[in-house]
């Protein structure tokens, strides 16, 4: 019975969604942890599987953006098209996979503004870049769903729950989706996300909930030297059949209620009277490394 109730209040959901396009930001807790090829591989397997994708690069000029990556120049920024200086097809850069890139930088990304009505495809992957405090861009904020990335080494691990509680008490974020990267053989991902979800559950009562593992694989480093992913230059390699299998899932993540409708008036993304005491936070640190 629950899960029938739980099902129709999705559909209302989607019913009452303002566009049927999906916005998932993807963030990487720490530098190194794969945050940006994540977004990259997703984005292909969602192209693969019929879909049309564009992918707002909040990490453009950097020579680890996904447009370095993909060696593609776009011809615009999203603020040119929001400004309607070009139009989106006409800024677009389209990777080899057909998926399309949009330089989105955060500090040149327009007041108010909602990607959704850009552009009208499936989905929008916002390759989101942190700022110094570890927060959302004002694009990030908007997603329906934010994929949170990190390792299975227990410092990358520490380093997450520290980013799932700044995010936390930032943004007033209630659910949250966590990737492992890179994890071995066995149910190494499944044992990682469990420690954390109990943790976060206990400590900050944050839903976590799993988006998968990717499995370490030395195609990926061969694929980037290609400039390609690893779902489009090795898809029978481990690693592309995780990103195709966690792709292949998102069609049935339920919409976050909070997503769909736009804050109060006068709401602040930031309560400096937020935090927690120090001593719950270092217990909660200690608990989540173990």
């Amino acid at each position: 019975m629950s899960k029938l109730v739980t099902d129709q209040a999705d559909g209302l959901r989607r019913l009452l969604a303002r566009t049927p396009t999906r916005v998932i930001a993807v963030a990487g807790m720490g530098r190194g942890v794969g945050a940006t090829t994540t977004a990259m591989n997703l984005a292909a397997a969602l192209v693969h599987q019929g879909k049309q994708v564009l992918l707002l690069d909040e990490h453009d000029a950097t020579p680890a953006s996904a447009c370095a990556l993909w060696s593609i120049a776009p011809s615009g920024t999203l603020a040119d098209v929001a400004g309607r200086r070009l139009a989106c097809e006409e800024a677009v850069a389209l990777s080899d996979c057909g998926v399309g890139v949009l330089p989105a930088r955060p500090d040149a990304q327009p007041a108010g503004l909602d990607p959704r009505t850009l552009w009208q495809g499936s989905l929008i992957l916002i390759d989101a870049a942190l700022d110094g405090e570890g927060c959302l861009s004002m694009l990030a904020r908007q997603a329906d769903d934010l994929v949170l990335v990190f390792r299975p080494q227990p410092a990358s691990i520490t380093a997450a729950y520290a980013g799932i509680k700044r995010l936390h008490y930032a943004h007033a974020l209630k659910q949250l989706r966590l990737l492992v990267n890179g994890v071995g053989a066995g149910d190494e991902a499944a044992q990682v996300m469990t420690n954390l979800v109990d943790t976060s559950r206990r400590y900050l009562a944050v839903s976590l909930q799993p988006a998968g593992g990717v499995r370490a694989d030395r195609h990926l480093q061969d694929a980037q030297r290609l400039h390609q992913t690893v779902v489009e230059a090795f898809p029978a390699s481990p690693a592309a059949v995780d990103f195709r299998g966690i792709a292949a899932g998102i069609g049935q993540w339920p919409w976050r209620a909070a997503a769909l409708r736009p804050p109060p008036a006068g709401r602040t993304d930031r309560g400096p009277g937020a935090m927690p005491p120090p001593a719950r936070d270092a217990q909660a640190s200690n608990t989540a490394a173990v």
